[in-house]
């Protein structure tokens, strides 16, 4: 099965999380491959470097950290520029650094699995990961974890 997992990162951390779930797929017999989401710019107007094609995936994971209580806007700009989803399995989730997924997580998953229903995607699960909460690498198994046992 081929597996896309997209994934905007600023500090590394989305990624790091990205990478385990990587490790944990191609372990399990899937062919996984990251992709990025990168900016030429974070200034109005928002421009990206790269916009990855999503349509050779049969399972798509979407990846990024949360920005002033919400979606970051790099991602949020790409989900919009994303082709249809055409009823593929997605899975969602986020980073964010504050200790409650109230503090913007949860808000930031809402748009995020929205954006891929708007594109026709069958959104399967979603999760987050608080930077600085002592749960941390729990969070980060279980969403390594659930993904990899759904797909």
């Amino acid at each position: 099965m081929e597996i896309g997992i997209i994934v905007y990162s600023q500090t590394g951390n989305t990624m790091s999380v990205a990478q385990k779930l990587q490790q944990s797929l191609s372990g399990n017999g899937h062919h996984a491959s990251i992709q990025r989401v990168e900016v030429i710019s974070e200034k109005e107007p928002l421009k990206l470097k790269t916009v990855p094609d999503v349509s050779s995936f049969d399972v798509i994971v979407f990846a990024s950290p949360v920005q002033a209580f919400s979606l970051a806007p790099s991602m949020k700009q790409y989900l919009t520029q994303i082709s249809e989803l055409n009823d593929k399995k997605v899975f969602c989730f986020v980073t964010q650094h504050l200790k409650k997924a109230w503090m913007g997580g949860n808000h930031a998953l809402s748009q995020m699995q929205t954006a891929c229903k708007m594109k026709s995607g069958l959104v399967s699960w979603s999760g987050g990961v608080n930077w600085s909460s002592d749960k941390r690498e729990q969070q980060i198994n279980e969403i390594v974890d659930t993904i990899t046992r759904m797909i």
